[in-house]
């Protein structure tokens, strides 16, 4: 069942991607006069069709893993058999069109996928959502966050002068430096002091194969074992802890998270540990013993964990449009910026997600809610326009760079050009392919 619904809510993210690409082709193209004869979304055999007005036939088929737009071209050897019954009412062949034109309906697909995620941000901005609060919870000595000074309960603001409102955004904005060398620009908050860290890097994650940036800066997003509640008459109280201490060693290990706590008091029922606690500014040593809980199958201290700083991000509709254009706008820039980065060797190729990768986040997303399948819907939809407008031949980018060859040149590039061309385009595309089921197969199937 598991399988089925990562398989599920991959099909639904490509399905509303492709949709909205080669609507974006179908829209340009009726606007100019174009006959669309075929609107697909998938390849193969038409699973269901139906045809308008106009004789376009609009098919879902077999195999869901693309789609096309398909214009009335004279120069087609099957021309005479997808002719628009009426001409004046279906419209005209592509090769009618002038250059300039043609370019515009290659561009469409691409525009189409930019528009969906302004449309994904604009949801979740308008409808609000609830982020973890980027503030830091400590800062491990002699990393790049320690040596900018950046001190644990700072909120993190602005990475480079981008706003960031949570750790999705922080994560986001420092993607956008890696592989760099120089000086990265924090913008911290505390106590309405507002303060700016600079961090030093070097080649920083080069070549890295799934980074974590805020972790590779040296910065915890965890405040670790904080007490959040304590219940009265239980060990932790008769021990002495207090909300809001926050338990940094038992027994002399370590306890960086809640979680790890938790497991140490499991294990030992009826065994003293000392804690060691810090209180505001202070440093105390606490006993505590935890009493035999479920048939003393393990301890118990009876307090709770201190909830995560949070905060609801919400717009209005006007305010909401502004932000949905700017996260479109930085997150095209960072998607133009890795794959230039990937082909220099500073960030590694093997970061690209192939289908399995894209399933299981897919799948993911979704049980967290729509607003965090909206988020990657968004993503992939700009990553798919961006790549799109590569310049490889049988890309629209491709295509572009083809059109406007020929206007230079004043005819049309020859048939031989144009097959080879295509072969070239092919093999780039069944390269880039390979890439990322290696990528997918080395991330879940042999890591390492």
């Amino acid at each position: 069942m598991e399988l089925l619904h990562y398989v599920f809510f991959f099909l639904v993210a490509l399905g509303v991607l492709v949709t909205f690409h080669e609507a974006g082709h179908f829209f340009v193209a009726r606007w100019l006069g174009v006959h669309v004869v075929r609107f697909s979304v998938g390849f193969g055999k038409p699973l269901c069709s139906w045809r308008d007005k106009r004789g376009t036939e609009f098919c879902v088929a077999l195999v869901p893993l693309g789609g096309y737009v398909r214009m009335y071209d004279r120069r087609d050897e099957d021309a005479a058999d997808v002719a628009p019954a009426d001409p004046g009412l279906a419209g005209a062949s592509y090769d009618q069109l002038k250059r300039p034109w043609r370019i515009l309906i290659l561009l469409g697909g691409p525009a189409a996928n930019f528009l969906l995620a302004l449309l994904c941000y604009w949801i979740i901005a308008v409808a609000g959502t609830a982020v973890v609060v980027p503030v830091v919870g400590a800062v491990e000595q002699n990393t790049p966050a320690h040596q900018g000074g950046l001190q644990s309960g700072e909120e993190v603001v602005a990475v480079d002068g981008r706003l960031t409102q949570s750790w999705h955004d922080v994560a986001l904005a420092l993607a956008a430096r890696l592989g760099e060398t120089g000086t990265i620009e924090v913008r911290t908050r505390q106590d309405d002091a507002t303060r700016t860290r600079l961090l030093s890097v070097r080649e920083w994650l080069r070549g890295e194969t799934d980074p974590d940036p805020i972790a590779a800066l040296g910065i915890r997003t965890s405040h670790g074992a904080v007490v959040g509640e304590v219940l009265p008459a239980d060990p932790g109280a008769l021990g002495g802890l207090a909300a809001g201490d926050r338990i940094t060693h038992v027994n002399g290990e370590e306890i960086p998270a809640w979680g790890k706590l938790v497991e140490v008091v499991r294990a030992n029922p009826n065994t003293r540990l000392r804690m060691t606690v810090r209180r505001g500014e202070s440093a105390l040593s606490l006993s505590v013993t935890p009493r035999e809980a479920d048939r003393g199958t393990h301890g118990y201290v009876g307090v709770a964990q201190a909830a995560l700083p949070t905060r609801v991000v919400r717009h209005g509709v006007v305010e909401a449009l502004r932000r949905a254009a700017a996260d479109t706008w930085a997150n095209t820039a960072l998607t133009v910026g890795l794959i230039g980065k990937m082909l220099t060797l500073e960030v590694s190729p093997r970061n690209l997600a192939g289908p399995i990768t894209i399933a299981k986040v897919a799948g993911d997303s979704a049980s967290l809610g729509v607003v965090r399948f909206l988020y990657l819907l968004a993503l992939l939809s700009i990553s798919l326009g961006v790549i799109n407008l590569l310049p490889i031949p049988i890309l629209d980018g491709g295509q572009v760079v083809s059109t406007v060859v020929e206007m230079a040149r004043g005819k049309p590039l020859s048939p031989a050009a144009q097959a080879m061309g295509t072969r070239v385009g092919i093999a780039m595309v069944g390269c880039l392919m390979l890439l990322a089921f290696y990528s997918d197969a080395t991330r879940w199937f042999w890591p390492g």
